[in-house]
């Protein structure tokens, strides 16, 4: 199996999820829970506990949640590396999520926004598969970082893949810098609101024929209408259901777990509709999950 390098974020997501509607100014029930977050080390946990090999690159805090993430990692058989910021903390994620399950988050990156070109060790690009969390391009304090990530990968023969991050972000970022960042990449995942950003685009079909303009392969995310595959010369898209679920605890973390879902079957050359059928698996595995990372 090929292995798999992830760079990007890693966070601690307090997620509080209400009982009734938000009592704007004033108190909401709700139940508060704290776990291991951030794009990048999902993806990478899940890839791990899917039996891929993965090692994933990071920066955190010198403070307890930083070491515990690091240990959270290496027990869902991550080759966890992370270095360790003396000042800045490791990064936390406030994700507020409705009683009708509408996610907003509030992100201070911390330790993540100093991300370093230093940081990247040279060993672990000698061949396999690159995938880029999106959030390391669009935080200006770690973009050298993830466009160093993108030159080794491409120098050392890598296939590259990058996902889009989150939609506001993206937008106040621009999608031409971001287009040009990630040129060469041979994979883009997006969920239909970042496909609009980058494209202008509202249908992820037409979204999803224009990036391939940039990229030879894209995916496009669409929640429970599944999730569909581009790519350049196909007359049409491969589109593949979102699997049904008996109950939704947390979608947090469930588009991280799509593509650690499709990488894998997509690495080892399955068609489309098998790689897409794959993440859709375990998007809905990880939507019954209590937080955005698995529970071994």
């Amino acid at each position: 199996m090929t292995r798999v390098v992830v760079v990007g974020d890693l966070m601690t997501d307090a997620v509080a999820r209400a009982r009734y509607a938000l009592a704007r100014a004033s108190d909401t029930p709700a139940v508060v829970t704290m776990h291991g977050g951030g794009s990048g080390a999902n993806i990478a946990s899940w890839l791990a506990v899917e039996g891929a090999e993965v090692a994933y690159i990071g920066r955190r805090g010198a403070d307890i949640t930083g070491r515990n993430r690091d240990m959270e990692l290496m027990g869902y058989g991550v080759d966890a590396r992370l270095v360790m910021d003396p000042e800045r903390p490791t990064g936390t994620c406030v994700v507020l999520v409705t009683h009708k399950g509408e996610r907003t988050m509030l992100s201070d990156p911390g330790a993540n926004a100093a991300l370093a070109p230093e940081d990247l060790p040279r060993d672990l690009f000698g061949g396999g598969h690159l995938h880029l969390s999106g959030y390391t391009l669009i935080n200006e304090g770690s973009r050298e970082a993830g466009l160093a990530a993108l030159d080794m990968a491409r120098r050392a023969g890598m296939s590259i893949s990058v996902d889009c991050a989150s939609a506001a972000p993206l937008e106040r970022t621009g999608a031409e810098p971001f287009l040009e960042w990630t040129g060469g990449a041979k994979l883009l995942f997006a969920n239909a609101d970042q496909a609009k950003v980058l494209t202008g685009r509202d249908d992820p079909e037409a979204a999803a024929k224009v990036l391939t303009a940039w990229f030879p392969q894209v995916v496009i995310k669409m929640n429970a209408e599944g999730a569909l595959w581009y790519g350049n010369g196909r007359p049409e898209p491969v589109r593949a259901p979102a699997e049904p679920v008996d109950r939704i605890v947390d979608g947090t973390g469930a588009g991280d777990a799509f593509c650690a879902g499709f990488l894998p079957a997509w690495l080892a050359g399955k068609p489309p509709a098998e790689s897409l059928s794959a993440g859709c698996s375990l998007a809905s595995k990880a939507i019954v999950h209590l937080g955005a990372r698995p529970r071994l």
